[in-house]
């Protein structure tokens, strides 16, 4: 059998991966807890007592998942200081995409001009942008790829049942987004761990809308393409494994929370973060939380609050920064970053 050629990839050698540029965008319209006690029997005093939500931003029908993710692409794009040209595979982690097929990835790449950029979205509920970014550090390391963008996105008030206090209190649209490439001198991404747990997928999911259960109109009044959740269950699963993926990752870098700069969790839940906090002993001031603002944004929570993180000077190069996040499927995933 004829040897590789001694250029193919199979010889080069790895690469580390760095996020060199963030972006993020939520709609203009901004729905309060003071809106929401007009149309279900909720208040203001029960979300943010039992959520730490006050309120969350609500894209316009006309305003599509590709349409965020391309806001903040472009935002990515900018912050980085390259051309959508330079792009070669763009990954979209969404639950909402725009349609079954066509990816939204697809539509970002035609709306942002990144021609030359290979597209798929990725599914894995609010872990969807730490999966899509290991999956995109798998390309660069092996040399597939140069230059990545990962984003985050939904517009979770298009499969939100509106008459469910207990779920409609919880969610926003938006998205975040991050240009990952080779930095030569820099670690970046140090290690990421990704986990889940297919026999729990009851306790938070929509029914409807696929192959098991087309939607038809003998079945529209039961709500079916609606968020489904079992918030206690959810609650218990949600602490235990982000503090377990948490902890796997920081092992698997070598470091411990003291290392840490700062903290991303996914943010769903204010009484989570505090829990976790608490169980890590880390104080709560070390956490990125911007969900009082924006709500569960699923996927691109975890991308909108990394950018905010950024723009805002909580981590300075060199700091390492740990991502944690939880989400359907069951799914959850931690990564551990040297910004």
């Amino acid at each position: 059998m004829k040897p590789p050629h001694p250029r193919t990839r199979h010889h080069l050698p790895k690469r580390t991966v760095s996020i060199i540029g963030t972006g993020s965008y939520v709609p203009e319209r901004i729905l309060t807890n003071a809106e929401l006690e007009k149309s279900v029997d909720t208040s203001d005093q029960w979300i943010v007592t039992r959520t730490g939500i006050k309120e969350r931003r609500i894209a316009e029908k006309d305003e599509h998942t590709s349409d965020l993710a391309a806001k903040a692409a472009l935002a990515a794009i900018e912050n980085a200081g390259i051309d959508a040209n330079e792009i070669d595979l763009i990954l979209v982690a969404t639950v909402t995409p725009d349609m079954f097929f066509p990816s939204t990835a697809c539509f970002v790449q035609s709306k942002i001009g990144a021609k030359k950029a290979a597209c798929f979205d990725v599914s894995a509920a609010c872990s969807g942008f730490l999966y899509a970014l290991e999956i995109a550090q798998q390309f660069i390391t092996s040399h597939t790829y140069n230059t990545i963008l990962v984003i985050g996105a939904d517009k979770l008030s298009s499969i939100v049942d509106w008459k469910d206090r207990n779920t409609c209190v919880l969610f926003g649209d938006g998205a975040g987004a991050a240009i990952l490439r080779h930095r030569g001198g820099g670690h970046g991404v140090i290690a990421t761990h990704m986990g889940s747990n297919g026999d729990l997928s009851d306790i938070l999911y929509i029914p409807g809308g696929g192959c098991r259960f087309p939607i038809a109109a003998d079945n529209l009044d039961q709500r079916l393409n609606a968020i489904k959740m079992n918030g206690k269950e959810t609650y218990k699963q949600a602490v235990n494994a982000m503090l377990n993926a948490a902890n796997t990752v920081l092992e698997e870098s070598g470091l411990n929370y003291d290392d840490l700069a700062c903290i991303i969790p996914h943010q769903a839940n204010l009484r989570i973060i505090e829990a976790i906090a608490d169980r890590m002993e880390v104080p709560l001031e070390r956490f990125m939380v911007n969900l009082d603002r924006f709500g569960n944004t699923s996927a691109a929570a975890v991308a909108i609050a990394l950018d905010e993180a950024h723009r805002t000077g909580r981590m300075k190069v060199g700091d390492y920064v740990l991502l944690v996040v939880f989400g359907g499927g069951l799914t959850w995933a931690s990564s551990v970053i040297q910004w």
